[in-house]
Order: structure tokens, then C-alpha cells, then sequence
């Protein structure tokens, strides 16, 4: 590899500090590589240099890595974490290792894992979600009905705060905040947990790759036209009325996330959550 783009969180580096730091490094090295930040993903400014980059390095934490899937993953190339945040799931380079990894990518000394996603579609709008799908009530509503069907056959209803649709991937993000299963990235599979339940008897469920579910929202409200929220990896919000339905399933496209250190996915979920 020796072309790259680097997405930062101006957040956590401040004055791109280190974004500058890693292309002074990269340059010295013989590599080319370019700062980027949302403003310029929208404007399809860069849209060249990004399609020929052999790899997008990301600053930040967990939720920098997912805006950098929405704007950076749609060009189809691996993406790098370098953990600015806390726990850091996405994010497998500490700060403090950065330039050892960098030099195992100009080595070319990496291995690719392909991340499954899941396709989200409310009336004619298409999301594509690493983490998770989740609906939300949405203003003074107490609690929502949402109606959950699988291959057109309703499963249950839950009445609660509202639903995560999960990833492997994300599973060990807001599904497992809601208490839901933790689920190894390899697997393919979608899980759905609802936050808040107001029942005993309402679990996470996980469902085979090919099934396809369907969250409708019930009406609870009389006077109130909006009854939820639906976003996509915590963006890309959508109001939602009774009679809206959401539908998810796993989505033909992956992401590729870059793996320099030999570590499985189980020793990190020991070092970030293992106590």
C-alpha cells in the first residue's frame, strides 16, 4: 500500500495534530495520502483520489469509523482504525502504535476481514448499516407498539422504548447496552432487541441470513402524527408514523476492515469488556 486517505475526528485530534503527523510519516516513507473530513465527502471533491487510495486510515473512535463507512465505504476500500475514543471495537490500532502500524501496511503485512452489513429500507429510501438499524419513540411518547414480522409472518409485538436491528458487528455496541447477545463478527446472522420492553417475556431474538424482517409502528398516540425515529449506524434519521414499516435484511455489500495485529476477535472482547 502506498496511497491513502486519512478520515479524522477534529473532536479528538485536535488541530490534526496526528492526521499531519501520519502524513508527514507516510511521505518520508515514499506513500501519498490526503486528510479528509465530511464536509469534502459531500462535496465529491475528492472523489478521484479516493477511489485509487489503496486504504483509508481512520482517527477517532467507534463512531468516527461508522461515518467513515457511510462516506468512505461506498468507494469499496478497507478501512484502518486508530482508536482516539474508548473502548474502540472498530478501532484496532492504539494511538500509542500507530507508526508500527503504518509500517506493516507499506510492508503490506495486514490481513482483511469482510464486515456483513445489513440493508435497511423505509418507503423508497435504502440505508446500509455496519452496526445497526434502531427505532426510537420519538418526542413526549412513553412507549410505541412496534409490530415485528419475519418473512411476512408476525413474530410479536413489543411495546417498549423501541428496537435495535443488529449486525454481528454491532452486536456488542447498543444491542448489548439493551442486553443482547454478543455475537462473533464470522457469523451471519441478524439479531433484534428491544430496548425497554415492557414485558418480562421480550427477548433478543437472532435470526438466519436469509430471513428478512419487518418492524411496523402501531399507532399508541391520537394526537401525534410522528411516533418514532428510525436511524442507520446513529445517522440518517427518519421520522416514522403509525403504519410505517421498516424492513432489514443482510445487505450485499460488506465492509473490509484492516487487521495488522494477530489478535482474535475474543481476546478483545476480554480486554474491553472482560473487566
Amino acid at each position: 500500500m502506498n496511497k491513502f486517505i486519512i478520515f479524522t475526528n477534529t473532536d479528538k485530534d485536535e488541530g490534526l495534530a496526528l492526521s499531519k503527523k501520519i502524513t508527514e510519516y507516510l511521505s518520508e516513507k515514499g506513500a501519498v495520502s490526503s486528510i479528509v473530513c465530511d464536509a469534502v465527502l459531500d462535496s465529491g471533491a475528492m472523489d478521484g483520489f479516493i477511489k485509487e487510495a489503496d486504504a483509508a486510515i481512520v482517527l477517532g473512535g467507534d463512531g468516527t469509523m461508522l461515518r467513515a463507512t457511510r462516506g468512505i465505504g461506498v468507494y469499496d476500500i478497507p478501512l484502518i482504525g486508530i482508536n482516539l475514543g474508548t473502548l474502540g471495537f472498530l478501532t484496532e490500532v492504539e494511538e500509542s502504535g500507530v507508526f508500527d502500524a503504518l509500517d506493516m501496511l507499506l510492508k503490506d503485512r495486514y490481513i482483511i476481514e469482510n464486515r456483513m452489513m445489513i440493508e435497511g429500507t423505509v418507503g423508497n429510501k435504502t440505508f446500509h448499516s455496519l452496526n445497526d438499524i434502531v427505532i426510537t419513540r420519538a418526542g413526549f411518547s412513553r412507549v410505541i407498539g412496534l409490530n415485528v414480522y419475519v418473512n411476512g409472518q408476525l413474530l410479536d409485538t413489543y411495546e417498549a422504548d423501541g428496537v435495535i436491528v443488529s449486525t454481528p458487528t454491532g452486536s456488542t455496541g447498543y444491542n448489548l447496552s439493551a442486553g443482547g447477545p454478543i455475537v462473533s463478527p464470522k457469523a451471519r446472522v441478524i439479531v433484534v432487541t428491544p430496548i425497554s420492553p415492557h414485558s418480562l417475556t421480550s427477548k433478543s431474538v437472532v435470526f438466519d441470513s436469509t430471513d428478512e424482517i419487518k418492524i411496523e409502528i402501531a399507532k399508541k398516540r391520537k394526537t401525534q402524527d410522528t411516533e418514532a425515529i428510525v436511524s442507520f449506524d446513529g445517522g440518517n434519521s427518519i421520522d416514522l408514523g403509525a403504519g410505517d414499516v421498516v424492513s432489514a435484511r443482510i445487505s450485499s455489500r460488506t465492509v473490509r476492515l484492516i487487521k495488522v495485529h494477530d489478535v482474535n476477535f475474543y481476546s478483545v472482547l476480554r480486554d474491553k469488556i472482560g473487566g
